[in-house]
């Protein structure tokens, strides 16, 4: 079969590989129809997370049963899916908890209670290195699915693929920022990032009670298409303080809830890359330190954004000073997808509308390289075995 396959930093191409097969009763083959590049995917493309062999990528996917374990009753060859980028086996004490990310039997090689750099990492994730599992991606036209009789969703007919797709994980993520937030109606939110999480966590804000939405993107191209689906206020860091704005848009106070939907990858001066150098740190905290400044004292500052090492100098004393929450984390996709699922069928959000390219998977490269590089004011691409 044909998939995208990730060799070296910065080399990721289209290749003929092996084809997957059952190797478990609770498996799936799944024959991918759509399936999407992530910010996340960015972050083994660019070197932020250590890769030494090949991985397929990719981790948002759905498509059609073309075979099932023994052990899958609930699904059946034909049916039509799409599949949670975390894999979970749905018994465990993690799964039973509806923290599937932590699941305890999907990554046995590197799972363990520490959460270090090298081992004790969290349950399992779809392409996403061997430090979690391992497992191929769906950027390919086929895939194996552990854990199928938990995990995938049946998809409707009457809905498209690009309606449910960001069910996977991009929806579910700025679902899980805003539920972090505790929002109970009527309060000021301020996203860091206008990518696709963020550009997902502003509809689950509106959708959730805020009084008031603001997206934060030094790429204007990219807020205006926030502006456009989401009918949110935006600011630029390159055309303002954007931490005193939000003072002055809240009477001084500062946001209820921030968000950071950036993560590792932020933007950075050529000083932070040098600070990050001597600290053999990997990107930056930049986006958190922001949120810290941003938000009210006795708020609340969620991060999807994803960090992979340790950070010299964490504000530690402004979360203290300040009375702050927060929380981390990947989002439990099992958990909230059925909600969601409803919301999608019921036309109470539209996902649809941050695609910005479809391509054949054939152009992968190609595709890897405009988003990465913000080029042909990318925004979210859509690949099509």
């Amino acid at each position: 079969m044909k998939a995208a396959v990730f060799h070296k930093v910065g080399d990721i191409s289209v290749d003929n590989v092996d084809d997957p097969v059952i190797e478990h009763p609770r498996d799936a083959l799944i024959k991918v129809t759509s399936t999407a590049i992530c910010g996340s995917d960015l972050h083994i493309y660019d070197g932020f997370f250590p890769q030494l062999k090949d991985q397929i990528m990719g981790h948002e996917f759905m498509g059609i049963i073309e075979e099932v374990g023994s052990g899958v009753s609930n699904l059946k060859k034909g049916d039509r899916v799409v599949v949670p980028f975390p894999i979970a086996c749905g018994h465990c004490y993690f799964c039973n908890h509806g923290l599937q990310p932590h699941c305890e039997n999907s990554n046995p090689e590197h799972y363990g209670p520490e959460g270090g750099l090298m081992e004790g990492r969290g349950g399992a994730l779809f392409g996403y290195t061997d430090l979690y599992g391992g497992y191929p991606g769906g950027q390919a036209e086929y895939v194996r699915v552990p854990f199928a009789d938990y995990g995938l969703r049946k998809v409707p007919d009457l809905l498209r693929d690009e309606q449910v797709l960001f069910l996977t994980d991009i929806f579910p993520t700025g679902w899980s920022a805003i539920d972090w937030g505790n929002l109970k109606g009527g309060e000021t939110v301020a996203i860091f990032g206008s990518g696709p999480v963020g550009l997902m966590a502003q509809k689950a804000a509106w959708i959730r009670g805020a009084g008031r939405v603001i997206a934060i993107d030094p790429v204007n191209y990219r807020l205006e298409r926030a502006k456009k689906v989401n009918k949110v206020e935006t600011l630029n860091p390159h055309e303002v303080d954007v931490v005193e704005a939000i003072r002055q848009m809240t009477n001084g106070r500062g946001a209820d809830v921030c968000v950071d939907a950036v993560g590792v990858e932020a933007e950075r001066s050529f000083l932070d890359k040098m600070k990050a150098v001597i600290n053999f740190e990997k990107g930056s905290i930049k986006v958190i330190e922001l949120c810290i400044k941003a938000v009210r004292r006795g708020g609340i500052v969620s991060v999807v954004g994803v960090y992979g090492t340790p950070y010299d100098n964490f504000p530690i004393h402004s979360l203290v000073d300040k009375g702050l929450s927060m929380r981390f984390g990947q989002a439990p996709v099992q958990n909230y997808i059925d909600e969601l699922f409803q919301l999608v069928e019921q036309d109470r959000v539209v996902l649809d509308d941050i695609i910005s390219h479809v391509l054949p998977l054939s152009e992968a490269s190609h595709a890897y390289d405009i988003f990465k590089n913000k080029e042909d004011d990318c925004v979210k691409v859509v690949l099509k075995p």
